[in-house]
């Protein structure tokens, strides 16, 4: 599961299992949903070439996606835009990644235990069952966190790509709905739609009065 040798992968040796990687998508985004991916590696089959979705061609990351969701068990979960603007963006990425985890634990009948391994500083709050590791770049360091990042990214990706279509002018093919130059462009001259971050700077200051 090493990605990096300045991670130590023998603290995890204290860490009850199933490993549950975490990793959330869409976070720094001008527009769309957040969505948190989780994988529990099958460590019978191969893992070793999963990497952070970020470092990955579109192609790469949509075959390595089919992979995963062929080989390990895998779920994501979504916060949606309006929660974003509700609750900020940080506990709605907490919100995504407990509904990835209880989607699967549902999807595969798993007990509650075992230790989420989480990419970032911050462990997920109110979530009891688990024992919490944070990992900074831990999309780098650990392959399960790599996964789950690989298949939140392609899911993500497409339903940006759906929205497009519904909203030609914006450019969510392109950038996914991150801050780029063409987007923020595209938002001052059309104004946001109702898949924007009302809340978020870049955007809030393009609403109607």
């Amino acid at each position: 599961m090493l990605l990096n040798k300045s991670f130590d992968f023998s603290i995890l040796e204290n860490y009850p299992r199933p490993l549950i990687g975490i990793d959330e998508v869409g976070r720094g985004c001008l527009a769309g949903p957040v969505c948190a991916g989780v994988v529990i590696l099958d460590e019978s089959k191969p893992f070793d070439h999963y990497r952070d979705s970020k470092t990955l061609s579109e192609d790469k990351r949509k075959s390595l996606s089919l992979d995963i969701q062929s080989h390990h068990m895998w779920a994501i979960g979504w916060a949606s835009v309006e929660e974003v603007d509700a609750i900020n963006i940080r506990q709605a990425t907490f919100l995504a990644m407990t509904r990835a985890l209880e989607e699967l634990i549902t999807k595969y009948k798993l007990k509650k235990e075992g230790t989420l391994i989480i990419d970032g500083r911050d462990i997920v709050p109110n979530i009891k069952s688990f024992k919490q590791l944070a990992v900074v770049k831990g999309d780098q360091h650990l392959r399960s966190i790599s996964a789950a990042s690989i298949v939140a990214k392609v899911a993500r990706d497409e339903l940006m790509k759906k929205l497009s279509e519904e909203f030609p002018y914006y450019g969510f093919e392109k950038h996914k709905g991150y801050g780029t130059e063409v987007h923020r462009e595209a938002i001052a001259q059309f104004k946001p739609t109702i898949h924007h971050r009302k809340t978020f700077g870049g955007v809030k200051e393009h609403l109607s009065t």
